[in-house]
């Protein structure tokens, strides 16, 4: 049912951007789609308040107290329905932000404030906000689940409708399941250095849920360059209660490092690939260059150097990646990645399918770092000594393309169970049994086996090829078929043939 509503939605919505560019359009439908959430929450609260004599129902710190966010009267969505055919509309949606700005601290400069611009047809604010007004709500957590899951639709479908630039700040649902699922991050820190829409702090509060675990066990921390992609973040987090430590900057994560000092459990990030312009030749002294000093023409192995440095002393990293990195020589980078793989940061290299991104063939692959391999003993751990060995997974012939697009593809849920099992039991996870290699699929292999192909990681070369499929057809019957199809081949050949002589001499 849920899944019906979204996709009604988005097609109602995107029916009345018309004309207008699906990056700007986005601002208007998720900024409203976010006023009417945090409006119907605090009319849900403020109606349990009523039954209670003893509170103030206009005291904005009752509210806090119960992580509300404080809606003043005039940013109420019932008064913005009301007047949702003023020619002025628009100026008071864009008023209704800023109260709402000013009243909650968190929320400071997050909220888009673009409804009352001259270029913006009054008839798509309009029509939004009637749009979002019928979505019944009643301030259930099922209702703000569904705005969440109604916010992130939003959300990928514009980044679809935008192709390779929606892929800038939008990661495939897909991919961050992937990474979600054998990271398993349900406590402790977790930071996104090049965080875009917040996809992967949502997904991780979703595998906490479908676990049976607490939101408030982890603490989320991360950083983003482009500011509006930045507030997109902080609504996609409010929205769902997630109150994490989120951090601009226009210079970005690499040149100016938000959390210095900061060590994390789970890294999570698809960084912006080959990246020449960040900035390298300032930085060539930098601490985090643990590995070797990152070329300045290509930020990739700066990202991940970045990412290792910040894991804690059982941390592990997930990093989305170019499949370039797997094996480049160019300026030091396959230096780089010796050290890496000899110095046992490297965890798990898993290939992906092409076409799972918005508007790009670029094919990718996923990188597992790792602090600690030996099994984890200082903090108690259960995983089994890894060091010495890297597991590599070879997914490029999973996943199908998405219905009605002839473009992009996606993983199915068994096809992501399938590549987290096999990490699981491969660490050593008990609930997941004893791993094994499979051929064409995985392979673990020792650091010396890395050495013979030169610290080359792509998965292709160490997993081998897949079984054989088994064919019951008899040798003689399939001889037989097979040669009357080339005959058959044979003989259309001469007929075209045939037909094409005669057109041209007709043509004389």
């Amino acid at each position: 049912m849920a899944e019906r509503i979204e996709k009604t939605l988005f097609a109602a919505a995107d029916k009345m951007r018309g004309a207008m560019d699906a990056g700007e359009y986005k601002h208007v439908a998720l900024g409203l789609l976010f006023l009417r959430y945090v409006s119907a929450a605090f009319e849900a609260k403020r109606a349990e308040f009523a039954k209670d004599e003893y509170i103030d129902l206009e005291d904005p710190e009752e509210y806090e107290a119960e992580n509300i966010f404080w809606v003043p009267e005039k940013a109420r969505w019932d008064r913005l329905a009301a007047n949702a055919k003023a020619n002025d509309i628009g100026v008071q949606v864009d008023d209704a932000m800023r109260e709402i700005e000013k009243s909650n601290p968190s929320l400071q400069d997050a909220l888009p404030k673009v409804f009352g611009r001259a270029n913006l047809d009054r008839a798509i604010v309009t029509g939004l906000i009637e749009m979002f007004t019928n979505l019944e709500l009643h301030g259930t957590k099922s209702d703000f689940d569904l705005i969440g899951r109604i916010y992130e639709y939003f959300i990928g479908e514009f980044a679809s409708s935008e192709g390779k630039r929606g892929g800038e700040f939008y990661t495939p649902k897909s991919i961050v399941s992937v990474m979600v699922e054998m990271m398993e991050p349900t406590h402790g820190r977790v930071y996104d250095p090049c965080c875009g829409t917040g996809g992967f702090f949502v997904q991780s509060e979703k595998f906490i849920a479908a676990h049976q675990g607490r939101v408030d066990d982890i603490a989320v921390y991360g950083q983003e360059r482009n500011h509006t992609t930045f507030r997109l973040a902080r609504m996609n987090l409010a929205i769902r209660g997630i109150f994490g430590d989120l951090r601009w900057n226009q210079e970005g994560t690499l040149t100016r490092n938000a959390f210095p000092d900061e060590r994390f459990d789970f890294i999570l990030a698809n960084p912006p690939f080959n990246i020449s312009d960040w900035n390298g030749e300032a930085l060539r002294e930098d601490t985090r260059w643990r590995y070797g000093t990152p070329p300045t023409g290509n930020a990739n192995f700066a990202w991940m150097s970045h990412i290792h440095h910040h894991l804690s002393a059982n941390g592990i990293g997930g990093v989305v990646m170019a499949n370039g990195s797997m094996s480049s020589m160019q300026s030091g980078e396959g230096d780089i990645r010796k050290a890496m793989v000899e110095q046992d940061a490297v965890d798990c290299m898993v290939a992906l399918p092409g076409q799972l991104f918005f508007g790009t063939q670029i094919p990718a692959c996923l990188w597992f770092l790792a602090k600690d391999k030996s099994n984890g003993t200082a903090a108690g751990g259960t995983l089994r000594d890894r060091r010495g060995e890297v597991l590599f997974i070879d997914a490029r012939k999973m996943g199908a393309l998405i219905a009605g697009s002839r473009k992009q593809k996606e993983l199915s849920e068994d096809e992501i169970a399938k590549i987290a099992t096999t990490y699981h039991a491969w660490r050593g996870e008990e609930a997941e049994g004893p791993y094994a290699d499979e051929p064409g699929f995985c392979a673990s292999v020792k650091v010396e086996e890395i050495a013979k192909h030169n610290y080359v990681l792509t998965p292709g070369r160490y997993v081998g090829a897949g079984a054989v499929e088994e064919d019951d057809e008899p040798f003689e019957e399939k001889f037989t078929r097979l040669r009357a199809e080339l005959q058959g081949h044979f003989e259309e050949g001469r007929r075209l043939e045939t037909e094409i002589e005669a057109w041209l001499g007709g043509l004389v």
